[in-house]
């Protein structure tokens, strides 16, 4: 049994031998005419027999070599028109893509090539009809959020409806507010007539630091904190230094001192007879306020506890002159609240104790040429270093290493870090929170 075989050959289209003619057009030799214009229409499309004419626009040269005149289509239908969208065609025109317009004329078998590339011309059309009613106006906030809101009581999850009768709940009345507007700028205006100017705060912020009495004006660092504002006069002159100089060594003169368990005190003792650049005037001074910051630090022990009486003070103070004890007792303590008539005890608080500290910081500082190693004293002190660095903070300082010059000066040798006080004094600026996010 045999199959037949039925092969289908694609036949090759038969030349015609016609060929393609290919010209290139001339440019005119006007430069005003306008040859072939590429239109692009978005949305509405003319009929073909719709006429349309161009024009050239003037525009103003940006840099030399720009184009200056812009092309402008238009034309008309019964109904529409179209012109030009310049903006749009602007657009086009950046984005890059420029055509090659060609003209095919099947009768001659020719195509005429137009040599300059061009960038199609974006047409927006007008309604006739439309043209005299205005356009509407865009909707106000309000309208939209009213628009919104039916949407979302329609459409919207309970989630979204709760939201919207929350926001309505919470919606303030201007209607109503306008009123009482008045009234309430007046209260305003009435309450604002107490406040405090900004330069009358900074006054009294400083006025109610708990440091010692200062000069703000001063542009030397050693009369920032004069000396008897930190010790009174009277208690200045009490002050006596001849048994530090008749002591027979070091030994006997640390026994001399209230509090000697400090290697700040016991490093300025030192020194006070071991250089021999200090007038006895000038060592006499130091050993005073040596003195006078180690019995600080022994009246500082002492009010550690609970509180102490006066008379305890005196006695557990013994080489300390009886109107210093008073004058610390007077300044840097409080009566106990607990306390009896017949034992008034005094204690200090943490106010009072921090005032005492920069009292004793100044006179540090004078002592050290306005450079404390504030490290030294918090160990000294038996205080965290970065509370301590804090109360010079507060006092002016400013906590770094000192440049070499200002440790050739003072003839510091080491590069710790040091709390430094300059002048005219800056104190810091108060620390303001920021509204919390809702």
């Amino acid at each position: 049994m045999s199959f037949a075989t039925h092969t289908k050959k694609r036949k090759r289209a038969e030349s015609t031998g016609e060929t393609l003619n290919i010209n290139i057009s001339q440019p005119a030799a006007d430069a005003s005419t306008i040859g072939p214009t590429l239109a692009c229409f978005p949305s509405l499309i003319p009929p073909g027999s719709t006429p349309f004419r161009s024009w050239n626009v003037k525009k103003p040269k940006v840099s030399k070599g720009d184009d200056a005149d812009r092309l402008f289509i238009g034309g008309e239908t019964d109904k529409v028109e179209f012109t030009t969208n310049m903006e749009e065609t602007e657009k086009a025109s950046e984005a890059g893509c420029r055509y090659l317009v060609a003209i095919h004329n099947p009768r001659t078998s020719s195509l005429t090539v137009y040599p300059t590339p061009l960038t199609p011309q974006i047409l927006s059309h007008t309604v006739k009809a439309l043209k005299s009613i205005p356009p509407a106006p865009a909707p106000t906030a309000r309208a939209f959020r009213e628009a919104r809101n039916n949407l979302g009581e329609t459409f919207g999850t309970k989630k979204a409806k709760a939201a919207i009768r929350a926001q309505e709940r919470n919606k303030v009345d201007v209607g109503a507010m306008e009123g009482v507007m008045g009234h309430v700028m007046e209260g305003i205006d009435k309450g604002a007539e107490n406040l405090l100017t900004k330069e009358e705060a900074k006054e009294a912020a400083d006025a109610n630091r708990l440091v010692p009495p200062y000069d703000a004006a001063t542009d030397d660092p050693m009369d920032v904190y004069p000396l008897h504002g930190v010790i009174p006069e009277p208690e200045w002159k009490a002050l006596s230094v001849s048994a530090f100089e008749q002591a027979a060594g070091f030994a006997e003169r640390r026994a001399l001192l209230p509090a000697w368990r400090s290697e700040w005190l016991q490093h300025h003792l030192r020194r006070a007879f071991e250089d021999k650049e200090l007038s006895s005037k000038a060592r006499r001074r130091v050993l005073k306020i040596v003195f006078y910051v180690s019995a600080m630090m022994a009246f500082r022990r002492l009010l550690s506890g609970r509180g102490v009486a006066k008379e305890e003070l005196h006695t557990k103070m013994p080489g300390v002159p009886a109107v210093v004890v008073d004058g610390l007792a007077a300044r840097f303590t409080e009566s106990a609240r607990d306390a009896g008539p017949g034992d008034p005890k005094l204690q200090a608080t943490s106010a009072m104790q921090t005032k005492l500290l920069t009292h004793m910081f100044a006179l540090c500082l004078r002592v050290d040429n306005c450079a404390t190693d504030s490290a030294q004293l918090a160990t000294d002190l038996q205080m965290a270093q970065a509370q301590v660095n804090g109360l010079f903070k507060t006092m002016g300082c400013k906590i770094g290493k000192m440049t070499e010059r200002d440790r050739a000066r003072l003839g510091v040798a080491d590069d710790k870090k040091r709390a430094v006080l300059s002048a005219p004094v800056e104190f810091p600026k108060p620390k303001t929170r920021k509204a919390g996010r809702g």
